[in-house]
Parts: structure tokens; sequence; C-alpha cells
């Protein structure tokens, strides 16, 4: 088994944890919050829009079992990539679509993908994803890691 990680942003991290948590071959998956210069985050100050971070998950997974091509395909199916700042009634910089990438094979495939995503003809409008470096993960509050699992919604796909 070769544990990898993989970090992406897409929208309010509960629905972006249980798809990943769903997908064959993750081990976990984490809600957190990347991308901003605040050391140790609390919600409330991300969701004051003013730290710079975006709500993540951080997910662990077999990379012999799951490759990162698949779960770049997980996170582009899985949300609207082509509105900035925003997943559905989430407005603020906290609900961008990013991908951090970890190193630069990560960063190649997450450039290949979203072209690939953009040239489909899936959506009506340009990806607008961003793809930066890793920055450090802050993980979230208890309360919000398996959010939607606590209340009964974890078979839910967004």
């Amino acid at each position: 088994m070769r544990h990898e990680t993989a970090t992406f942003g897409a929208g309010c991290f509960w629905g972006v944890e249980v798809t990943f948590r769903n997908t064959p071959g993750v081990i976990d998956a984490v809600a957190g919050y990347c991308g901003g210069a605040t050391e140790r985050p609390t919600y409330e100050e991300v969701c004051s829009d003013e730290t710079g971070h975006a709500e993540v998950v951080q997910v662990t997974y077999d990379a012999d079992r799951v490759g990162y091509d698949q779960l770049l395909n997980v996170f582009f199916a899985s949300h609207d990539p082509t509105t900035r700042d925003r997943q559905g009634p989430d407005v603020g910089r906290q609900y961008r679509s990013v991908i951090f990438y970890h190193d630069d094979a990560q960063r190649q495939a997450a450039e290949a993908a979203r072209a690939r995503w953009d040239a489909s003809g899936r959506f009506r409008r340009p990806i607008v994803t961003e793809i930066s470096p890793a920055a450090p993960f802050w993980r979230a509050e208890e309360y919000h890691q398996r959010y939607l699992e606590k209340r009964g919604l974890a078979s839910c796909h967004v």
C-alpha cells in the first residue's frame, strides 16, 4: 500500500469530505483550511474571508488502488469549477475551487486535467479552478469532521 496525499477545495468541505471518503482507494478525508496566512485559523476566522484560507479536504489515498488522475476526475465532476469564489449558496474566497499540489507530478496532472475538463464541453463557462503549491494544512475543528456522517447523510454525494 502506497499512501499519498492530495488536497482539494470545492466549496463547503462537508460534502467534499463525503465525496472523497466514498471514493474507493481513499483511506481518509479530513476537513481543514489551506492557502492562507493565519496560523491555526478557526472556522470563524476563515469565514470572515480575511485569512485567505480555502475550506479544503486533505485526502490520504492508496495510490495502488486509486490514482491521482482519478481523484482529479472526482474533484471536477463533484462541483462547479466555473464559479469564482462560490459554490451554490456559499460565497467567499474560502469556497474557491482550488487544487493544492504536493509535488511537480501533481501540478502537471492537475493542469492537464483542468485543460481536459475545460475542453470537454461539460461546462458552459471556462474553468476557474486555481492550482497552487500546497501550503500548511490546518485541520478544522472536530465538529466539522465527518459532519454529514454524524447527521446520517454520509452516503450522499455532492
